[in-house]
C-alpha cells in the first residue's frame, strides 16, 4: 500500500523536484500518490522578446578596456520554474536583478557559468568559437546542481540575437573580443540544502582587449601542496562557482611570495607523489623530451578532477593534427617535472585557458626551490617559447575567421 501524507512530512513532498532526462519534474499529488506531468516547455528562441534599453552606455577606448570591469547594454535571461519549463527568453537593458535574499544561490552556491568570446572578423562578420562545447559544459555543470538541462542550440540562438543587438560592444580590431558570460543560478527563495524550484540562466557582455597587450609576459607558478583544487568525486570538472571563490586565498598566498600563479598539485598520500593537475584557472602543459628521448606533450587526463578546457581540447587537437611530436593525457608528478628540468630535457611550458589563449611559464617554485623553465633555447630573449607562440597565433587565427579549421569558428548569421 502506498504511505499516507500522515507518514510523510508535507514539507519533504513540496521540496521534490527529480529532473529526469526528458525534463520532467516528479511530484508528490493529493493522498501520496506520484504522477508524472506533461513535459515542460523548453527554451525556444522564437518566442524571444527584446527591450532596448533607452539609455545608451558610454563606450571606454580600446586602449582602456580592462577585463570583467565594462558591461554592454543588454543581457539575455531566461527563467525556469518547476511547473512550467522554460519561460520566454528575454533580451532586456542591463541592470540589476531583483532577488529574495533566501535565493538558495545565495547560501548554497547553486551556480554555474561559461567563458567564451565574440569577435569581429575581416569581413564585419560576427564570430563564435567552438560555442557548442561551452553549451555541452554548462549542461554537464547543471547535472552536478540538479539543475534543469537546457536545449543548448536553442540558448546559443538567443545568445545569436544578443550580440546582434549588442553588435556595436564588439571590439573590431584584432586580439579585441567580447566577452560572453552565460551564468545559471538559484533563484528558489528556500533555506534549506533541496533541489532549486526556480532557476535563472542569462548572459551577460564584456569588452575586452588583448591579454598580452605588449607582447606574451611569461609566468612564475608556485607548485602548491598545501592547498587542493580538487579531487575525485567531487566537481573540479565542472564550472561551478563554488570552485573558483576557494582559489582566492591560495592565489595572493603565492602573490606575496612572489609568483603569478599557482600550480594545483593533488598528493597521492599512498606513494607521497604530488600529482600536477591546473595552473590558476587554466589548464596546465608541458613540452619535453621524455626518458625515451621523445618529445612530448602532456597534460592532466580528464579524470574528473581536471576541467574539460576548450582551449585545452584545441591545443591537443592542433597537436595530434600536426604529428610532429607526442601527445599525452595522463597523470604525472611535480618529481617528473623536476626532473625534467634537472637534466635538460624540458623544452617549455604553458596555461591554457580562453582569457589569454596560452600563457607561458618560466619558473615554477616547489618546496621551497625555483626551477627555471626555458622559453626558448635558440632565443635568449623569447617571452615565449616557439610552440606557445604558434599555438596562440594559429588559434587565434582560426577565432577571427582567417583561417578555417574543423567548422571551429561560427559565423553568427545576420539578416
Amino acid at each position: 500500500s502506498e504511505p499516507s501524507e500522515d507518514n510523510v512530512e508535507e514539507s519533504q513532498f513540496k521540496s521534490i523536484n527529480l529532473k529526469l532526462s526528458v525534463n520532467h519534474s516528479i511530484r508528490c499529488q493529493s493522498g501520496g500518490t506520484q504522477q508524472v506531468p506533461p513535459k515542460l516547455n523548453e527554451i525556444n528562441s522564437n518566442l524571444l522578446r527584446i527591450e532596448q534599453t533607452k539609455t545608451p552606455k558610454t563606450k571606454s577606448p580600446y586602449n582602456q578596456l580592462q577585463f570583467g570591469k565594462e558591461f554592454s547594454d543588454h543581457l539575455l535571461e531566461i527563467d525556469w520554474s518547476n511547473d512550467y519549463g522554460w519561460h520566454d527568453p528575454l533580451v532586456k537593458p542591463y541592470g540589476a536583478f531583483e532577488m529574495d535574499p533566501a535565493a538558495s544561490c545565495l547560501h548554497y552556491a547553486l551556480e554555474a557559468f561559461e567563458g567564451m568570446k565574440a569577435y569581429i572578423d575581416d569581413n564585419d562578420r560576427i564570430r563564435l568559437f567552438r560555442p557548442e562545447m561551452n553549451m555541452q559544459r554548462l549542461n554537464s555543470s547543471c547535472e552536478s546542481l540538479f539543475f534543469p538541462s537546457f536545449d543548448g542550440d536553442e540558448f546559443l540562438q538567443c545568445i545569436h540575437e544578443l550580440l546582434k543587438v549588442d553588435r556595436s560592444w564588439i571590439p573590431n580590431q584584432y586580439g579585441y573580443s567580447l566577452y560572453l558570460r552565460p551564468t545559471i543560478i538559484s533563484t528558489y527563495p528556500f533555506i534549506g540544502v533541496a533541489a532549486a524550484q526556480n532557476v535563472k540562466l542569462y548572459c551577460i557582455c564584456s569588452p575586452v582587449g588583448p591579454y598580452y597587450p605588449e607582447g606574451f609576459k611569461p609566468v612564475s607558478l608556485l607548485a602548491s601542496d598545501k592547498y587542493v583544487r580538487a579531487w575525485p568525486g567531487g566537481v573540479g570538472n565542472k564550472k561551478l562557482g563554488s570552485n573558483y571563490g576557494p582559489t582566492i586565498k591560495p592565489q595572493h598566498e603565492a602573490a606575496k611570495l612572489g609568483y603569478s600563479q599557482i600550480m594545483w598539485l593533488f598528493p597521492d598520500n599512498k606513494t607521497g607523489e604530488d600529482y600536477v593537475s591546473e595552473v590558476g584557472t587554466m589548464n596546465q602543459f608541458f613540452l619535453w623530451k621524455n626518458k625515451s628521448g621523445e618529445e612530448e606533450l602532456i597534460t592532466a587526463p580528464l579524470d574528473g578532477t581536471i576541467l574539460p578546457g576548450v582551449t585545452r581540447d584545441s591545443v591537443l587537437t592542433l597537436c595530434k593534427d600536426w604529428n610532429r611530436f607526442k601527445v599525452t593525457e595522463r597523470p604525472f608528478t611535480m618529481n617528473e617535472v623536476i626532473e625534467a628540468v634537472e637534466e635538460g630535457r624540458m623544452i617549455e611550458s604553458f596555461g591554457a585557458g580562453t582569457a589569454a589563449i596560452v600563457s607561458p611559464v618560466n619558473k615554477i617554485g616547489f618546496k621551497g626551490k625555483d626551477y627555471d623553465i626555458p622559453l626558448d633555447k635558440n632565443d635568449p630573449h623569447a617571452t615565449a617559447g616557439p610552440l606557445a607562440t604558434e599555438l596562440f597565433n594559429t588559434i587565434l587565427d582560426i577565432q577571427y575567421g582567417k583561417k578555417e579549421y574543423k567548422n571551429w569558428s561560427i559565423i553568427v548569421p545576420e539578416k
